[in-house]
């Protein structure tokens, strides 16, 4: 199962997708978690002691340019459009109690793009993944899912876009549902997060009437608790992990 998690920063998104990791995990299932969104920090929300150490793929100049037979950093010069990729999510991964990580990084660009050696790099790597690896894949993405272009969006088995009561993350929500749909998405789902009181989902319902919930998550306490102590949030929250395993049951039932 291939699931990207995406939503406006600040909703829980990364949260979300270090609960559905552990879920995976827990199934016995060998698991690519794909920290695809330059401000997320799910190596930490999984746990791991030396997240601050791991080093972006969009930083490794060495290997961008191995790779894309360019210099980085140049304008106007020629670069290979479909570098050497499927040695890299064994290499460059860290593991944890079973759960492989690869950090992608964000790439600087202006205007509306970038075609450079570092995004074709990020983007041939996050097709590879998706279309070729046999894990459960799941990749925390920015909200423009930047890195999944129309063939590799397509092959994704479920983008799940997390939302909480707010106007500016529903905003988002609709922006990335036309994203979905220009990119041939099939399957796309809603969570709503940290839902305070009962009338905070309905508002959600009110302004998304036409929106596949697969689930509602109450706010709880534990999950800063969690943060404060650096601990992966499932240590704390087991009332919010058992929820998104009811939530990836539903997802493998489609």
């Amino acid at each position: 199962m291939k699931i990207a998690v995406s939503g406006k920063g600040g909703v829980g998104k990364t949260t979300f997708a270090a609960f559905l990791i552990k879920a995976l995990a827990d199934e016995g299932k060998r698991v690519l978690a794909i920290d695809a969104d330059p401000d997320a920090n799910l190596a930490q929300a999984l746990g791991i002691a030396s997240a601050n150490e791991i080093v972006p793929i969009s930083q490794m100049k060495e290997l961008i340019e191995e790779r894309t037979e360019t210099k980085t950093g140049t304008m106007g010069g020629f670069f290979k459009l479909n570098p050497k990729v499927n040695d890299l999510p064994d290499r460059l991964s860290v593991e944890i109690n079973g759960i492989k990580l690869m950090v992608m990084g964000g790439v600087k660009k202006g205007g509306s793009g970038c075609i450079c050696p570092e995004s074709t790099l990020l983007k041939n790597l996050v097709r590879h993944i998706v279309l070729a690896r046999d894990e459960a894949v799941v990749l925390d993405m920015e909200a423009g899912l930047e890195h999944l272009g129309r063939g590799t969006a397509m092959a994704v088995d479920h983008l799940v876009v997390v939302v909480e009561p707010g106007r500016r993350s529903i905003e988002t929500a609709h922006q990335i549902r036309k994203l979905a749909g220009d990119l041939g998405i099939k399957s796309l789902r809603f969570v709503g997060n940290k839902i305070r009181v009962e009338a905070d989902k309905q508002f959600l319902l009110r302004q998304m009437p036409d929106f596949r919930f697969l689930g509602f998550i109450p706010f709880r306490d534990a999950i800063i608790e969690a943060d404060l102590e650096g601990r992966p949030p499932f240590e704390r929250d087991k009332e919010g992990l058992d929820e998104v395993k009811g939530m990836l049951k539903e997802l493998g039932g489609e």
